[in-house]
């Protein structure tokens, strides 16, 4: 595993890191050394993160741990929290960690000389965990087709005709629907 400073000059490809980058790398070493994997890169498929915020949490995960949506290692419950939940796969374990709120006064009066984002900056890259997070071991229930791999077999909705995979058709009144025929949708014509 990389060093803070090398994962924060990875994310600084395109300019100075905001905090909450700073923030989710710590977040994302902080897993690893509570799962005890040393090499996120060897786990590729055997560690499933849950990500419950879309800011840079997502794309700082993909970063360091190399989960993403599209291998279904990263998973996304917009919960608007600065939290995510890592399941080693292979060994079963899970922990949950979120970040404390309680950060921001304490960093800005510790850094009081440097700006609000400069100070919280400067606090994620020097407070302990436990002054970051709370975190507890947890258990991650998965069905089987949510996890990588699996061989999605595909229905066809029978109001709109488009195809659904990996069992997220909803079964009502003798009909098989997706979610936006069911009444889910996020969207409207």
């Amino acid at each position: 595993m990389l060093s803070l400073a090398e994962y924060v000059a990875k994310a600084s490809s395109k300019g100075v890191p905001r905090p909450g980058v700073i923030l989710a790398i710590r977040m994302s070493i902080l897993a690893m050394k509570l799962l005890e994997i040393d090499d996120p890169a060897a786990f590729h498929r055997k560690l499933i993160v849950v990500a419950e915020t879309d800011r840079c949490l997502p794309d700082i995960l993909e970063l360091v741990l190399g989960c993403r949506l599209g291998n279904r290692t990263l998973k996304f419950r917009d919960w608007g929290k600065m939290a995510a939940s890592f399941l080693d796969v292979t060994r079963g374990r899970a922990c949950r960690i979120v970040a404390l709120e309680t950060v921001e006064p304490e960093a800005v009066n510790c850094f009081n000389h440097l700006s609000r984002d400069d100070a919280l900056a400067e606090a994620y890259r020097v407070f302990p965990d436990e002054r970051l997070f709370r975190w507890t071991p947890i258990i991650l229930n998965f069905r089987p087709e949510d996890f990588p791999g699996y061989p999605a077999d595909r229905v066809l909705c029978q109001r709109c005709g488009e195809g659904i995979a990996f069992r997220r058709e909803i079964r009502r009144d003798g009909l098989t629907l997706c979610r936006s025929c069911a009444g889910e949708t996020y969207w409207e014509l």
